[in-house]
């Protein structure tokens, strides 16, 4: 289920009951996506892993989606090391790793 809040780019986003921050902004071919929990964020390839990883964000990347329907399925292709500390792999679901993010303490 996604809901728009009237403020800027964001929105909600449910995952099985859980909601999450999501921003969605067309800026190419396909849309900037990035999902956020409490201690970290999931996000389209636009955004840098290399990047997300030198300021020590809890970052996991996806790759061609183009709305969050396709997000939701989407499998995590990259991470950050902080990241993978927590436990986030790769081939994991975004679902799985937002809850891994979510934990208390992260």
């Amino acid at each position: 289920m996604v809901r728009q809040k009237k403020d800027e780019l964001g929105f909600e986003v449910t995952f099985e009951g859980k909601s999450y921050e999501a921003v969605k902004q067309k800026i190419g071919n396909l849309p900037l996506i990035v999902i956020k929990a409490k201690g970290g964020y999931v996000a389209c390839s636009y955004i840098d892993r290399e990047t997300a990883e030198k300021v020590g964000d809890i970052a996991a990347f996806v790759a061609g989606v183009k709305d969050v329907d396709d997000f939701k399925k989407a499998k995590i292709r990259r991470v950050t090391t902080w990241a993978e500390n927590l436990g986030i792999r790769e081939g994991m679901s975004v679902k799985k790793a937002l809850e891994i993010m979510d934990q208390p303490g992260e």
